[in-house]
Formats: structure tokens, sequence, C-alpha cells
């Protein structure tokens, strides 16, 4: 009597279980039931014989024709997209690439198909729905999923897709080990995200901090998983859309435009002192330079004059008439030596001794005399 038989139904209970619980099914073809072959091809064999009756050479033939059936039963196709996990009683003996291979036949073995190969594409926060009218796509935004809370207590509304797959050598655990690989990778996506969001500032996540949050969430969600031993790859993490919520848009742009305005006088201060502040240092170098140099020519012809002071008293104690004659007239040379007025002082013997009349002399003194024409000796040529 086949299983199927059985209590009116599958010994596992109603629904899409195996032997195992609620584990995920083959999607690969049911094998044959054995005994319905066997009867179908024992009627079938005897309705060719004459009698209607079997010998021993015909119950040999039906045999050995069920049992081919039976080892042909056990040939399967993969998939491009496909891994074939074979189960032997229920467990995992090896993995098989895409192409025609051979297992044996059930209820020796069995065969499961995931697709292992092929990359999903998970939306958090959006959901993209066909839209026949237009001829396209359109997106609608789900706030449940989407909208989250900043490190710095602010609510940002963000929309991101996972792109992921089977690990090549983990297809065993992502069979047995969870059992709703979609929903388990899009609850550990989701919370991974609010995670990274919550440590971060509102303004680096609008702005540029957009990879490093994309490369957290995936590294998160990597090690979550693998703690889980789910056998999923998180290939990457895309943020599609990052803005505060549409009711305060508004109200945000204009405090985006206020700082974008502090940033921007803050760099023209800074410039501004970048160029003034270096002057200021150059001009108050020269001035020091300058006082330094005044200062030491100062005091060198101060020690000069104090040298040459000492110098004429020495002199003048040698020869007391001599010095003050001689510094009489050099002092008299300096003074007078600009002068270009010259006065005669006919003194007690040159007259009535009264007022000496001007005589612009200097004048006199200051004329040239004109050159002479040459004249040329020897005659006429």
């Amino acid at each position: 009597m086949p299983w199927k038989n059985q209590g009116g139904g599958s010994p596992w209970g109603p629904g899409p279980k195996g032997p195992w619980g609620s584990g995920p099914q083959s999607s690969g073809p049911r094998p044959p039931d054995l005994e319905d072959l066997l009867r179908r091809g024992q009627d079938k064999i005897q309705n060719m014989l004459p009698g209607g009756r079997l010998g021993g050479i015909g119950v040999a033939l039906v045999v050995l024709g069920a049992l081919a059936v039976w080892g042909l039963s056990g040939f399967f196709r993969v998939q491009s997209e496909e891994l074939g996990v074979v189960l032997r009683f229920g467990k995992h003996v090896r993995t098989v690439q895409p192409g025609l291979n051979y297992h044996l036949p059930y209820p020796i073995e069995t065969v499961l198909l995931p697709k292992a190969l092929r990359v999903s594409t998970l939306s958090i926060g959006m959901r993209i729905i066909d839209d026949p009218r237009r001829g396209g796509t359109t997106v609608r935004d789900v706030p449940e999923e989407s909208l989250m809370l900043t490190g710095d207590e602010n609510i940002v509304d963000v929309d991101f897709t996972v792109l992921w797959r089977i690990k090549p050598d983990g297809v065993g655990n992502f069979l047995f080990n969870i059992q709703n690989p979609e929903g388990t990778v899009k609850a550990v996506a989701e919370s991974a995200m609010r995670e990274v969001i919550g440590r971060t500032n509102i303004q680096p996540i609008l702005t540029g901090a957009r990879t490093t949050t994309e490369a957290g969430v995936q590294e998160l969600m990597q090690r979550t998983l693998d703690s889980y031993q789910a056998g999923v790859l998180i290939q990457q993490v895309q943020m599609q859309k990052v803005d505060p919520p549409a009711q305060v848009i508004d109200a945000f742009r204009d405090v985006q435009a206020a700082r974008a305005d502090l940033e921007r006088l803050q760099n023209e201060a800074q410039t501004y002192a970048n160029r003034i502040i270096p002057d200021a240092r150059g001009r108050s170098a020269q001035i020091v330079q300058v006082a330094e140099g005044y200062k030491e020519q100062a005091v060198a012809e101060a020690k000069g004059q104090s040298s040459r002071f000492l110098a004429v008293y020495e002199e003048y104690r040698k020869a007391p008439e001599v010095t003050r004659q001689r510094i009489y007239l050099e002092t008299m040379e300096r003074v007078l030596g600009g002068a270009d007025k010259l006065v005669l002082d006919s003194g007690q013997g040159g007259g009535s001794g009264g007022p000496v009349p001007f005589l612009p002399l200097g004048d006199l003194l200051n004329r040239r005399p004109a050159p002479q024409p040459q004249t040329q000796t020897g005659g006429n040529r």
C-alpha cells in the first residue's frame, strides 16, 4: 500500500510538507509511484497475453521493466540559475551543477532545485507596481518601513534595495535553516539600516555619507545572516532615496539653505583672514626690521660723534689756541660755503665805516665766459 494512501493523506499532515517538517519541497518532477506502475504494467501485460495469465517469463519481464523505469527515474536536469541539492534519505549528500545529472531513484535519493545562481532584488520602503494603463511601473511608498530616526533625533525617509543570492557553499544551510528566506533577509535589512541610521546624524546621511552607510548596512547584514547560518550572500545595498518626511521637507530645505549661507559666510571670512593676516604680519616684520636698522644706525652715529669729539678734545688739550682757531675756520667754512651773497668789509681803514652797499657778485662769479670761436690758420684751401 503506498504512503499516499495511508490515513487518507500525507503521513506528515496537510500542506506542502516533507518528512522533516516544514522544510522546502523539491521543485523538480515528482517521482513515480512504483506500486502504481507495477499494477498498471501487470494489467497491460495480462491483456496482451493469451488467456490473461502471466507465466514465469512474464513476471520476470514485468519486474525487469519496472526496475528499468525505476532506474531511469533518477535522471534530472538542473537549469542555468539552479543548483541541484541531492538528499539521501533526507540528508544532504552532495550539490550538483547545472546540466543533466543522475541520483539514485526515489525513495533512496531525492533532489531539490533552488535558484542559487540568481541574484534577487529586495526593495524596502517602496513597492514597484505594474501599471498596465500607463504601460510601465509605478513606485508606491511604504512609510512604515522607510521612516527612521537618526542619531540627532531627526526623522528621515530612506528607500533602499538589497541585492542578495545564495552562497554556493551554503545551499544546505539556505534550504534547511531558514523557512522564509526573503522575509528573513528583509527583516535583517530593515533592522541593520535602522541601526546604522540611528548612529549617524542627518546631515552626513543627506550629503556625503551614503557610501559609508551602504557599506555599514551590508557588513552588518552579512554578519547577522552568518550568525543565523542562513547561507545568504549580500552582494550590494543601494540607497534609492534619502529625504526628510514630506510634511517637513519645506522647512528642512530652509534650514539647509541657512546652513549653506552660514558655511559660505564662514568660508569668505576665512579667506579674508587668510589674506589679511599674512599681509599684517609682513608689514609688522618690515617695521621691526626698519626700527632695528635705525637703531643700529643711530647707535653707530652716536659712537662716531663721541669718538670724534674725544679725538678733538685730545688735540684741544695739546694746543688750545690753535684748536679754537681751526674750529672757527671750519665752522665758518661750513656755514658760508653754501652762501651765494658776498659782503665786503673795508674795516677801519676802508672809509666811513657805514653800511657796505650790496653788490650781486655772486651772479658775476657764477657767470662763465663764452667760448671763443677758434680761428683757422694756414690759409684757405
